[in-house]
């Protein structure tokens, strides 16, 4: 990868990490208001993203409308890839170059009704941000905001801007929680196409928004808060 003080592709704004995007350009500049060096902007961004807009894997938008940054922006929430869809396109609005990235990963924070639908626990397709950082490539995970850790009894994502932040391997009470399988790549737009083949090859059935006969039906929230402190994790501590 690139790791050039600057990568000039990864700070110019793409059809889905609309960087241009006038509203993706306030929300950026109010996030960074005050930041006087790189790595407090992107933490400041990373936070932003990570908890001013919910994490819902029951409402997946997989048109070219659903994927973009600005759509997370006006909805208020996301599941993984748009949350770092998000995040990418606010780092490159105030400079600072960053890619959506993808992963395989196992035991994922969940539900039972998910797991049901998606008829496994390995979660393709994870996404992820990779940020340029003074001149290092570092891995940033927004997905899950601060309230749906506490539910889920896990520590909240960090990010600071000096390592990587990816999924925890176990939660507060040692069980297993995340296995990353495989790094897919990291991207300068959305692979829309990539990510239409894992649901398709993996989640034929999977409730989407952008198709009319799967509109989900579920609450992720009520889901969320029926399982409470009691939720049970897919995988073995």
């Amino acid at each position: 990868m690139d790791n050039s003080p600057k990568s000039y592709v990864a700070l110019a704004p793409g059809t889905l990490i609309d960087a241009d995007h006038p509203d993706v350009i306030a929300f950026a500049s109010e996030a960074v208001a005050g930041a006087t060096d790189e790595r407090s902007r992107v933490a400041r961004l990373y936070l932003a993203v990570r908890d001013r807009f919910r994490y819902d894997p029951y409402r997946v938008d997989l048109s070219e409308h659903g994927l973009k940054a600005s759509t997370v922006l006006a909805n208020g929430y996301g599941w993984c890839v748009p949350k770092a869809v998000l995040l990418a396109a606010a780092c490159r609005a105030v400079g600072i170059p960053a890619r959506l990235g993808l992963a395989d990963v196992r035991n994922h924070l969940s539900t039972e009704r998910l797991l049901a639908i998606m008829g496994t626990d390995m979660f393709y397709g994870h996404g992820y941000t990779a940020i340029q950082v003074e001149g290092r490539w570092l891995k940033a995970t927004p997905a899950f905001n601060i309230e749906l850790c506490q539910k889920f009894g896990l520590r909240t994502l960090e990010f600071d801007g000096t390592q990587d932040s990816i999924q925890h391997a176990f939660d507060n009470t040692g069980r297993r929680h995340m296995e990353y399988v495989q790094m897919r790549g990291e991207y300068d737009d959305v692979p829309r196409e990539q990510i239409l083949e894992i649901f398709d090859l993996h989640y034929p059935n999977f409730p989407r928004l952008d198709r009319a006969d799967l509109r989900p039906q579920a609450s992720w929230e009520a889901d969320v808060l029926a399982r409470g402190a009691s939720a049970t994790h897919s995988g073995k501590s």
